[in-house]
């Protein structure tokens, strides 16, 4: 049995059946192809499907290889390093909870180290500097806590 609490609530989560999950994420479209990246999500991981045959990463999640269509897809995790490639501000949307549309919710479309054109869509973390939100900067993955569950978010890159 795993020692620390943060541990035993990984394993937890990884063991949670299909029903479940959807449950936790209600409202993502979960399916087949994309169970894994959001039974990884529990585990603070960033999964990203990758072709068994040419090593193609592709996000979202499909069943086949959009390069060499291939149906040989494994779903593995990504070191959530990248580049901004888009930033968007919504001023307007639906209410979730940490979301302040009036002072402008940041989202960033990353380019991922992994792969050219291999883009990801999160928001930023709440600590992120405003006035380093732009086109180029270098992010890594972090997490934040939105309804119970772990989300992808972005902060300044180490070093950037």
């Amino acid at each position: 049995m795993p020692e620390n609490s943060e541990e035993a609530r990984s394993e937890q989560d990884v063991a949670i059946d299909d029903a479940e999950l959807i449950g936790l994420f209600a409202g993502h479209g979960i399916d087949r192809d994309s169970a894994a990246h959001f039974r990884g999500r529990l585990e603070r991981r960033l999964v990203i499907h990758r072709c068994d045959d040419c090593a193609h990463w592709h996000h979202p999640p499909r069943p086949m290889c959009p390069a060499c269509w291939s149906w040989n897809i494994t779903p593995t995790e990504v070191s959530g390093r990248g580049t901004i490639h888009l930033l968007m501000t919504l001023h307007q949307g639906v209410p979730a909870p940490g979301v302040d549309y009036a002072a402008g919710h940041p989202v960033l479309t990353v380019e991922l180290d992994e792969q050219s054109a291999l883009r990801f869509t999160a928001t930023a973390t709440p600590d992120f500097p405003a006035d380093q939100l732009e086109i180029g900067t270098r992010v890594e993955l972090d997490w934040i806590d939105r309804d119970g569950t772990p989300t992808p978010a972005f902060r300044i890159g180490t070093g950037a």
